[in-house]
Order: structure tokens, then C-alpha cells, then sequence
């Protein structure tokens, strides 16, 4: 049982001192801001807006014997708009930015909730990668990004002749 609700921090399921995760943590996000209790459709301020956006690209992290696989969500974005690198030092960056639908003089929005923006995430790799056979594919708005593994050497074993 926890004493820290997990919405504390952002509502992540990863581990806050994890070594490979080079995440930004708003601690604002979600912070109830004075200009909501005046207004329930009191717009955020822009830089805010921006920051949930930032840190809103959700990204699952496995280890397979092969690879490891990261995969995000992001609907209605195109491969276009997404950038995958690899830096020096092994660290994967995962970028991009969701466009502001466009406002028309005769419509009038009701509600605004989907986030827009730019998102960036980062993890450091395992020395055990392969940073340049990296591959990326998006399908069904998720993107995933396979990073292999370097195939590790077993010893090999000798039988050895026991005399006596």
C-alpha cells in the first residue's frame, strides 16, 4: 500500500529513480491553477499548455532475449512528425509535435482537450545495444522503436579428461 497517491507523480507507472529514464517530471502538471476555480473553461496559459503536451507522449519500455522495444501511442500523428535519434552516449530520443487544429471564423469550439504541441521523451541504453541497427515503424498510431541486442558469448565448455 502506497501513502503517494500516483497521479503525485503525473500518474506514471515507471519508477521516479529509474537510472535509464532521462524523462522531465512537470510537477505542475495537472496543478490546479488559481484562473480554474473562476472560470470551469478558464483557458490554461500557452506555456502550460505546452508543457502537458511535452510530457504526454506515454512510452512502454520491454527487454526481449533479442531487442528492446519501445512503443508509444500517438494518434494523429504522422511518421513525418515524429523524430527517433540516437546520441552519443547511447541515448534514444523520441520527439515530435501535434499541430493546433486550425479555428475557422464561423465555428465555435466547446470543448478543447486533446493536447498539442511539442513532446520529447529520452532514455539512456544498455551497453548491450545495437544504437546503429535501430529501426521505427508506425502502425495503428503507435509507434514502436526496436533497439537489437548484441549477442552475448557463452564460454564455451570443454569436457576434460579426468586421469587417475
Amino acid at each position: 500500500m502506497s501513502l503517494i497517491p500516483s497521479s503525485f507523480f503525473g500518474g506514471r507507472r515507471t519508477n521516479v529513480f529509474d537510472p535509464f529514464s532521462l524523462d522531465f517530471w512537470d510537477p505542475f502538471y495537472d496543478f490546479p491553477f488559481p484562473s480554474t476555480s473562476l472560470s470551469v473553461s478558464a483557458p490554461r496559459s500557452e506555456s502550460a499548455n505546452e508543457t502537458s503536451a511535452f510530457s504526454n507522449a506515454r512510452i512502454d519500455w520491454k527487454e526481449t532475449p533479442e531487442a528492446h522495444v519501445f512503443k508509444a501511442d500517438l494518434p494523429g500523428i504522422k511518421k513525418e512528425e515524429v523524430k527517433v535519434e540516437v546520441e552519443e552516449g547511447r541515448v534514444l530520443q523520441i520527439s515530435g509535435e501535434r499541430s493546433k487544429e486550425k479555428e475557422e471564423k464561423n465555428e465555435k469550439w466547446h470543448r478543447v482537450e486533446r493536447s498539442s504541441g511539442k513532446f520529447l521523451r529520452r532514455f539512456r541504453l544498455p551497453e548491450n545495444s545495437k544504437v546503429d541497427e535501430v529501426k521505427a515503424s508506425v502502425k495503428n498510431g503507435v509507434l514502436t522503436v526496436t533497439v537489437p541486442k548484441e549477442d552475448v558469448k557463452k564460454p564455451d565448455v570443454k569436457a576434460i579428461e579426468i586421469s587417475g
